[in-house]
């Protein structure tokens, strides 16, 4: 299986397009017409639309904040308690959620249940339950420490939900998006590879382009010496992605403005040139950004998902003792 540190271009890639390259010399050499370009896609974006389902992701969780900014302004006065009303009943909606959670886990991997609507619409279920649960646990205890009992399941219900909430995170790092399907490097490599194609047919005229972009390849995709250098080159590849999108934004306008002085382009086909390389251009260093990150985020969604399900079950425990403890004592 390849591994992300690699060149994008594999040899037998390389010697096909050098191959073809030589064989139509005048159709490498002629720019495309900026209406063709506008024509052509960019990099196909595997699962759907990469903004799909964020949008409400995000209103749901400024809903969530709101609420729970509400709840701590106002405990003193609200007269919640967790012994009886409806301090009690959101102890109770709150801890069956918890227990609901098991469900998404058990639709995926029991055959009966396969047939049980589709995993995304069971996957953002068990993101909203996720959330409603230790919202509901935190109005219980009225955002106040008690016994020590009930302080243990209060802790293991927002340690675990604050798991699901850096899982969700990397989810969408070894995913296309909330709702797609699992990012393959095969895949990843694929879409780099035709988004450096399209770049270089467009920019035939500035073959710089295309040394620029190989460059920008094997600074990022080098291996790390250890894990160490592995962290620090996830954490700071954002920052030289945007750099390197800002250098070759300005070295592309530069190169549409002077080949369009040559070929007579008008100022709709030069903005319309300009439009296209940036799309071509973000779609390019997003993939390559996701092929260099791919391998770290795996094997930590790996990890999470082993101690992800431990802290559920020690919130299983801690609950039930609480539930126990208050009603024996």
């Amino acid at each position: 299986m390849p591994t992300a540190n690699q060149t994008l271009d594999a040899p037998d890639t390389v010697a096909r397009r050098s191959s073809a390259h030589a064989a139509t010399p005048a159709a490498a050499e002629t720019p495309a017409r900026p209406a063709e370009a506008s024509s052509r896609a960019a990099a196909p974006h595997r699962g759907g639309s990469p903004w799909r389902g964020w949008v409400g992701s995000i209103l749901f969780s400024l809903c969530t904040i709101a609420i729970i900014a509400w709840g701590w302004l106002g405990r003193d006065q609200s007269g919640l308690t967790a012994e009886s009303g409806t301090g009690y009943a959101l102890g109770i909606i709150g801890a069956v959620t918890m227990i609901l959670l098991l469900l998404y886990p058990m639709r995926k991997r029991l055959s009966f249940m396969r047939r049980w609507g589709s995993v995304p619409v069971w996957f953002s279920t068990h993101m909203i339950m996720g959330i409603i649960a230790p919202v509901c646990i935190l109005f219980h205890a009225n955002f106040q420490l008690g016994s020590l009992n009930s302080n243990v399941a209060l802790i293991s219900t927002l340690t675990v939900a604050g798991s699901g909430i850096i899982g969700r995170f990397i989810y969408t790092k070894v995913h296309y998006g909330l709702y797609g399907g699992r990012v393959t490097l095969n895949a990843l490599r694929e879409d780099a590879l035709t988004a450096k194609g399209r770049l270089s047919a467009e920019f035939a005229f500035a073959p710089q382009l295309r040394a620029r972009l190989q460059a920008f390849e094997d600074r990022v995709l080098a291996p790390a010496r250890n894990p160490l250098h592995g962290l620090v080159k996830v954490m700071v590849l954002g920052m030289r992605v945007r750099a390197t999108r800002l250098r070759l934004s300005r070295f592309m306008s530069g190169a549409v403005r002077l080949k369009a002085r040559q070929a007579g382009w008008t100022w709709r086909e030069r903005r319309r040139n300009r439009r296209d390389a940036r799309r071509f251009l973000s779609v390019y260093l997003r993939t390559v950004r996701q092929v260099a990150e791919l391998g770290f985020y795996e094997r930590l969604f790996s990890f999470w998902h082993v101690l992800h399900l431990p802290l559920f079950f020690m919130l299983v425990v801690a609950g039930v003792m609480h539930v126990v403890a208050v009603h024996m004592y």
